[in-house]
């Protein structure tokens, strides 16, 4: 039985022209986690990311704070997170102000959780994304390879979408559920499945041992 530990990205740079790139903070996390990982005895077999600036910045952190792990990555286009910008859009045409305020920011995310529904149920088609069902492949073929390949510890790094997509897959739960999975994984947090070759186990979701200490108390992050 083998051990995947899914790991969402460091905080990247929301409300900045470019979200794909990761903070200063979501730097010090990445790297953070991998100390953590290196200190409890943690070595992977095979480590697997999307094709995302900010998912090979993770892992990159992982790898140093880890004392400089020599691991390739296998890029997985279909662990890319969706495009939030086109879920909105899709639905909400206007231009939309930096979300620089509580207020503003909670308008973006109630948009993007009604864009999201509206995508998972076919009703609408955001620009340049793929169907529901061709995200959800996506992820789901990632997961049946790593079943297939691999026997001991793998990492994936990916981001909310497609690893809330996968803890859905594995609990067996409906596509709006989902939405809320998605909506509370933490940035660099931990899930871990057990897996067979027949199929995927959830061992833990969304947990943050790495920043467990007063020092580390600012570092928690959404975005």
């Amino acid at each position: 039985m083998g051990t995947l530990y899914l790991v969402r990205h460091g905080q990247a740079s929301f409300g900045a022209d470019d979200y794909d790139q990761l903070s200063d903070l979501g730097q010090r996390q990445s790297v953070r986690l991998g100390e953590y990982l290196a200190s409890r005895g943690v070595t992977f077999d095979a480590v697997y990311t999307g094709t995302l600036r900010r998912q090979v910045q993770t892992w990159a952190g992982i790898a140093e704070g880890a004392g400089g792990l020599a691991l390739e990555p296998v890029l997985w286009p279909g662990l890319n997170e969706y495009d939030s910008h086109a879920v909105i859009g899709a639905i909400y045409p206007l231009p939309l102000k930096k979300p620089d305020t509580p207020e503003l920011y909670r308008h973006h995310f109630r948009l993007l959780r009604d864009g999201l529904a509206q995508w998972m149920a076919g009703v609408v088609s955001p620009k340049g994304m793929p169907t529901y069902e061709e995200f959800v492949h996506g992820v789901t073929s990632a997961l049946d390879h790593i079943r297939k390949s691999h026997t001991g510890n793998v990492l994936l790094v990916s981001s909310g979408g497609p690893i809330a997509t996968a803890v859905g897959r594995v609990l067996g739960t409906p596509p709006e559920k989902t939405i809320e999975l998605n909506m509370r994984i933490r940035n660099s947090a931990l899930t871990e499945f057990a897996f067979t070759p027949k199929r995927h186990m959830l061992l833990t979701y969304n947990t943050l041992p790495h920043l467990d200490h007063a020092d580390y108390r600012d570092w928690v992050t959404y975005a």
